[in-house]
């Protein structure tokens, strides 16, 4: 992999770092500069990996403005066996960004040309600063001003962080004046926003079944307590034991899930006012949020992974908390999961559609006995074949403990049970039923024998 317009190549740590950092801040794709490896690509490896990563996070911290903290993650690698660093630049949404030592100049502002950091023209300066986003929540007062954060410094202590006295200014969440900003706001014990889950009883949403809001409290909060409920109680996992192995299927892949719900969280447009939704129905779940990726390339960088975060201070207090893993990191994994095509975009909204597995809804009518094109013509078989005509007296659960018996004479009652969605006492009772009519003998003890079928049920 040859440099480009997105990848640079460092031997070492060098006094130009900063001036490749802004030209990626500044180009609308952001970039990729690779600490240790020769200009063809080859890996030469980093001394003192540890403090170098350190030495970069202070220095991109310090001598970049405006703040370019929740834009870059500086990661650790092995290539060959070397250390090296890979520094991960998003796009940033408060361009021109520069060199605080030389200022909003040609002397500090860079942009990428192909695989080059080049002087910024002054006149590109003046239009970017012009354009620079005004609707940032970093920029937008909180309608309150007093807010505490203890939900936030507990989640901090959590992960290992202690939060000063200055927290507020380290996060972010002051505007100049000193005042609290929206995303600080956001991130308060109490608030005004709250996130919606509702489930619906069909495929619309005529027949609302429940409607639940989570927030009015810290926005991690909030994102932990709709991760809790889609992951824990929503994405249900459907389970069968076989004679030869345990079939696992949940609704939904898990890691995409996880992905969708916190990237609609943080990446939601708040200066609009509107908050993500999560809706539940019987056959996919949807999500949206506020904001617009427009169609072209900003459609295919978003779908590459490439990041411009919309909230980045948001972005850096998910990333502290390890909620998320790095920049960009998000749409990849979803996309292994789930085609592009689950992504719909209008002028103000983008909505994702995750269809429950079908795999997922196969198995679970598999174990409640519901016919399936899969089983059906077992159930068919069975009813036709292995009990002639004694079948039209048992009930559907004694049709399936005669089929799994057939599959495996050694099955256990407890297997039965998880394989049919019915408690053991209920397995108990039918093989009672079954053993009265006939059809059913065990051959030697409980532990070491096995289930033979008999008359009409072993034909």
């Amino acid at each position: 992999m040859t440099e480009s317009n997105r990848i640079e190549y460092k031997r070492e740590l060098t006094e130009g770092l900063e001036k490749e950092v802004v030209a990626f801040l500044n180009y609308h794709d952001g970039g990729v500069i690779y600490l240790g490896v020769g200009n063809n690509g080859e890996a030469i490896g980093i001394a003192k990996p540890d403090a170098i990563q350190l030495a970069v996070k202070d220095r991109l911290k310090n001598n970049i403005q405006p703040s370019a903290l929740g834009l870059f993650d500086v990661l650790l690698e092995q290539r060959d066996d070397k250390h090296i660093i890979k520094i991960i630049v998003a796009s940033g949404s408060e361009k021109p960004y520069y060199l605080r030592k030389f200022g909003m100049s040609e002397k500090g502002c860079f942009i990428r040309i192909g695989s080059a950091s080049e002087p910024m023209p002054q006149r590109m300066i003046e239009e970017l600063f012009a354009r620079r986003t005004r609707n940032s929540i970093s920029r937008i007062r909180s309608p309150r001003q007093d807010l505490s954060f203890e939900q936030l410094k507990i989640y901090y202590q959590e992960a290992g962080f202690a939060l000063n006295d200055k927290f507020a200014a380290n996060l972010e969440l002051l505007l100049e004046d000193g005042a609290y900003n929206y995303a600080a706001y956001l991130l308060a014990d109490q608030n005004g926003n709250s996130v919606q889950v509702a489930k619906y009883a069909g495929t619309d949403r005529i027949d609302l079944l429940d409607s639940k809001d989570y927030g009015f409290c810290c926005l991690v909060k909030t994102c932990k307590q709709v991760l809790d409920r889609l992951e824990g109680v929503e994405n249900r996992v459907v389970n069968k034991i076989t004679p030869r192995e345990r079939i696992s299927r949940p609704y939904w892949n898990v890691v995409a899930l996880r992905e969708a719900v916190i990237n609609a969280i943080i990446h939601n447009d708040y200066s609009t006012e509107l908050v993500p939704k999560f809706e539940l129905f019987t056959d996919r779940l949807e999500i949206t949020s506020a904001g617009s990726v427009h169609a072209g390339q900003e459609q295919e960088d978003f779908f590459a992974g490439y990041s411009m975060p919309r909230n980045k201070t948001l972005m850096r207090v998910f990333k502290d908390l390890e909620m998320v893993e790095y920049l960009g990191s998000g749409m990849p994994r979803i996309l292994k999961a789930y085609p592009r095509e689950a992504y719909t975009f209008s002028s103000h909204f983008i909505r994702s559609t995750f269809p429950i597995s079908p795999e997922a809804m196969e198995l679970e009518r598999e174990v409640t006995g519901e016919p399936t094109a899969k089983n059906q013509g077992l159930v068919d078989g069975l009813v036709d074949g292995l009990v002639d005509g004694l079948v039209d007296g048992l009930v559907e659960s004694q049709q399936w403990i005669l089929l799994l018996i057939k599959e495996n004479p050694r099955i256990s009652k407890r297997e039965m049970a998880k394989s049919i969605g019915i408690s053991t006492s209920a397995i108990d009772k039918n093989i009672n039923a079954l053993k009265d009519k006939g059809l059913l003998q065990r051959i030697g003890s409980d532990k070491a024998g096995h289930w033979a079928l008999l008359g009409d049920a072993h034909e």
